[in-house]
């Protein structure tokens, strides 16, 4: 039970890394607010949560709208009395999957930008207003991308993930005298998760294993990466077992940026 009594908000918590996120947060003893653009999608992470014991429930939020993002977070406070874990964790991917730099529009960039880089800002924001309301520490945790660490992805898409991480290190620079942490998890290529399919990707089933074995070749473990696994990594960065750790960029990449 490493979050025990924490009250804990996870973005995007209707598919993927959110939804394995808020799953494991509740199974470790937190109360989860489980947050998505997408309202059934939240209900239903919310619902199995409930179902095993858990505590949480669901609320529709656009974290590009800074007036939701307030109102999301004013819901978890509301609700559970206080506030101890923020996870940004909503990110969309290259509107079109290997469109070059000179081939994104205007509004592809002002999207990337606006829910990769707002929505984060908005929430590190807000959480650290709050956090400071409180005079409690707390922890603040990003999705960012090994595209934001080396030039993998594509181009705009990696620029978000580049300043989404700079974005965290001063959160956890300026949150620390506060006892304020904030990191970020990397992950490399998730064949199995939704962000694929926003991307324009095949999603079926001869589709998906085609591009994780491509992915898996291009890590030296060779293994796909699973929202579990991004899941089992934010449970610990979140607990008080990384009470230490701060301004991290935590690949999840099966040793890529390592090689």
């Amino acid at each position: 039970m490493l979050l025990e009594g924490k009250a804990a908000v996870v973005t995007g918590a209707g598919s993927g890394v959110g939804a394995a996120s808020a799953r494991r947060f509740a199974a470790e003893g937190a109360r989860v607010l489980c947050a998505d653009i997408n309202p059934d999608s939240a209900r239903e992470t919310a619902d199995s949560i409930e179902s095993t014991g858990g505590t949480a429930f669901p609320v529709a939020c656009d974290v590009a709208d800074e007036a939701d993002v307030v109102m999301m977070l004013r819901a978890a406070v509301d609700r559970f009395g206080r506030l101890d874990i923020v996870f940004n964790n909503v990110g969309v991917p290259t509107p079109r999957l290997g469109a070059s730099l000179e081939e994104h529009t205007v509004s592809d960039f002002q999207r990337l930008f606006a829910v990769n880089v707002g929505g984060a800002f908005f929430g590190c924001k807000h959480a650290v207003i709050q956090f400071k309301r409180q005079q409690t520490s707390g922890v603040i945790l990003n999705t960012g991308s090994v595209d934001g660490l080396v030039a993998w992805g594509g181009a705009v898409y990696g620029a978000t993930k580049g300043a989404l991480h700079q974005l965290t290190r001063a959160v956890a620079i300026e949150g620390a005298p506060f006892g304020i942490r904030a990191n970020a998890i990397c992950p490399a290529g998730m064949p199995y998760t939704n962000f694929m399919a926003a991307g324009g990707a095949d999603m079926t089933a001869e589709s998906i294993a085609r591009i994780a074995r491509h992915t898996a070749a291009r890590h030296p473990l060779g293994r796909p990466i699973t929202a579990q696994d991004c899941a089992e990594a934010a449970v610990f960065l979140v607990s008080d077992r990384a009470a230490d750790i701060t301004g991290a960029l935590v690949p999840i990449d099966g040793g890529y940026v390592a090689g």
